[in-house]
């Protein structure tokens, strides 16, 4: 069996559903609070009408809105609404990038993940062992003009969302202010599990990735819409790459990222997404030449064994999302 532990069905299609099914898949798919997504009420109501069809085949993570936030009733109605969703099934409750990079109070300031605004339902989260998935900051190219980025799909990503390309808006906090207040989070809560999607937001280099998960042993890290800076990486380092792979095996958590929605048809979304699986499992488990969209340039195939890619493909996302 394959996990697809990062995926947003926004709408529901039983074309796509029945290609997992018809490849041994199972899907997580993560409702966000992001602007350019439905509300979060109807990406919930759509889950779980899949979820009804398909209970075998998709689990979902919640998560809470920023609408409102500073008010009376934010905090009471986020606790609730949290509540609700994890006797609805959710296996998780995840924090977007919006917090940090776009949130501010009354006062114009940035408000972090660390504030303390936050803190009763992180607290609620360890009290209770649910799990908190975090897309905090973004991949360091956010910082860097278009030009010295190292993947594609980053140039297209952030031409095609220039309010989130932090070149651009040097008042936002950093980088690594980002991940210091994700840091501060964890530290204050030593108990909380926690997946850092998108390799922790440390993709650019593995040694990075690797320290953020010894330095919190509660945590996982997820590689959706990653993999790439991971190939870039493989064309100079590759030996660091299986390495991290082999050292990290019950930490890593495979995820593709795919939105599932109506802008393609089934026949092109399948058609996308065979390409996509399939680019991914010949780089973790041949050792053959290989090139991507992705990236410029030519790498070698990590080659990794069965039993890593198995951990990684379902058996970290079965114990973690459970």
């Amino acid at each position: 069996m394959r996990f697809d532990a990062h995926v947003h069905f926004n709408t529901l299609n039983e074309a796509f559903l029945n290609y997992g099914i018809e490849n041994g898949m199972r899907f997580l798919s993560i409702v966000t609070d992001m602007p350019f997504f439905p509300s979060i009420k109807d990406q919930l109501t759509t889950i779980l009408k899949i979820k009804k069809i398909y209970p075998d085949q998709i689990d979902f993570a919640t998560t809470f809105s920023c609408n409102g936030w500073g008010g009376s009733n934010w905090l009471s109605k986020s606790l609730d609404n949290i509540d609700r969703s994890m006797n609805l099934g959710a296996v998780g409750v995840k924090v977007w990038k919006n917090i940090g990079m776009s949130l501010k109070d009354d006062k114009g300031n940035y408000v972090m993940i660390d504030h303390p605004s936050f803190e009763p339902i992180f607290q609620f989260l360890e009290d209770n062992d649910i799990l908190l998935l975090g897309h905090n900051g973004e991949p360091k190219n956010c910082w860097l003009p278009t030009k010295d980025m190292t993947v594609e799909s980053d140039k297209a990503y952030f031409m095609a969302h220039p309010e989130y390309h932090m070149y651009h808006h040097p008042k936002v906090p950093n980088y690594e202010a980002q991940l210091r207040a994700r840091n501060n989070l964890l530290k204050r809560h030593p108990n909380l599990r926690f997946v850092g999607l998108h390799l922790a937001s440390q993709e650019w280099d593995t040694n990075e990735v690797g320290a953020f998960l010894d330095q919190f042993p509660n945590a996982m890290v997820d590689l959706a819409e990653r993999i790439c800076h991971l190939q870039y990486q493989t064309i100079d380092h590759r030996k660091k790459i299986y390495d991290f792979f082999i050292t990290y095996q019950d930490r890593i958590i495979y995820g593709s990222d795919i939105v599932v929605d109506n802008s393609l048809t089934d026949d092109v979304l399948i058609q996308h997404m065979n390409e996509r699986y399939h680019n991914h499992r010949k780089y973790f488990t041949e050792n053959e030449w290989m090139t991507v969209q992705k990236v410029n340039g030519k790498f070698k195939g990590l080659g990794l064994p069965v039993s890593v890619v198995d951990k990684v493909y379902s058996g970290n996302a079965l114990k973690t999302y459970k």
